[in-house]
């Protein structure tokens, strides 16, 4: 059983002592500080987002996702081909993305995320899992005059996300997890999001990871647990329905249990994560469980964030006695 996180983390510290990253960007833009100053405080701040995943005691973490603008943006304002345009908002949520437009033919232009993976890898004494934005939610969010069908988009991101996936093989990442959250709301695409899959994960050696949440599987299964990735992450907060379908779960698949809410403040008990664990251990073995919040943790208070991880872990660690 490993107990990891599924992206981002809050970047505002928990006192006024902390680095401040929106404070360094707001400067940056004004020309108040150097391009070298603001890659200095995200360094600062995703270090210390490591150390408090760490101090979590959590098996598996990720930089935090502190240079991200939003889920699109950080890679879409990399390929050439897409222009970023205003705010739009994310899904359900209170937050929002810069939308990207593809005006020209999309080119992969070299890493995107290389290296904040191995700036993450350098200082963290457990594994470090790698994550892209997939090709289908970074496309539904985007617009696409470029091309003539949405097909054509999602395709070339395929391909060019495959590309960026490679590289972080390559570079020692031991898990590469794909976000795909809006396929939850497009059922329909699912022909087209298998495609997609096919050649995203082609010729990727690292253990791959698909990442859904806002929703559940429902109307995919059992196709959703056919897909060509090693670990399937669901969300069991906002996709309750998801239980059902874990009688049917792959015996050669791992399951990202999402059952932290990401979204709300209010503390887990020990006892509730406990019995969640036990639920979905009658149909997936302890040791092909990743125990983690139901999404990103940006939605909530640093504090807040902190504490359910620790909460988790504890858990994670009296279930495994429990249970084994």
């Amino acid at each position: 059983m490993i107990a990891t996180v599924v992206g981002n983390y809050p970047k505002i510290g928990v006192d006024a002592q902390s680095p401040n990253l929106r404070s360094a960007i707001s400067r940056f833009d004004s020309g108040q500080i150097t391009e070298e100053e603001l890659h200095r405080i995200e360094d600062e701040v995703t270090k210390g987002v490591i150390e408090e995943q760490l101090e979590a005691g959590l098996d598996m973490i990720t930089d935090g996702q502190i240079r991200w603008e939003d889920g699109q943006t950080y890679f879409a304002g990399k390929i050439q081909g897409f222009r970023i345009t205003g705010l739009i908002r994310y899904f359900d949520t209170n937050t929002y993305y810069r939308q990207p437009i593809a005006e020209e033919r999309l080119q992969w232009q070299g890493p995107i995320s290389l290296r904040d993976y191995r700036f993450a890898a350098s200082i963290s004494s457990k594994p470090v899992k790698a994550v892209i934005t997939g090709p289908y939610t970074l496309a539904k969010l985007s617009k696409g005059p470029f091309y003539n069908d949405f097909k054509s988009l999602v395709m070339s991101l395929a391909d060019i996300l495959n590309q960026e996936a490679k590289a972080l093989a390559q570079a020692g990442a031991s898990v590469i997890q794909f976000d795909e959250p809006a396929i939850l709301n497009n059922k329909g695409d699912f022909p087209l999001f298998q495609e997609a899959m096919n050649v995203l994960i082609r010729g990727v050696s690292s253990k791959t990871a698909l990442y859904t949440y806002f929703g559940d599987i429902s109307d995919l299964h059992p196709g959703f647990f056919e897909l060509p990735v090693h670990i399937l992450g669901l969300d069991f907060v906002v996709g309750t329905r998801n239980w059902a379908f874990l009688k049917d779960f792959p015996t050669d698949k791992e399951l990202g249990l999402g059952i932290i809410d990401a979204r709300n403040t209010k503390l887990e008990t020990v006892e509730k994560i406990i019995e969640a664990i036990e639920r979905a251990s009658k149909h997936v073995s302890l040791n092909r469980l990743h125990i983690n919040p139901s999404c990103g943790l940006e939605f909530l208070p640093r504090s807040n964030a902190y504490s359910k991880l620790v909460r988790m872990v504890e858990a994670a660690a009296r279930a495994k006695e429990l249970l084994s």
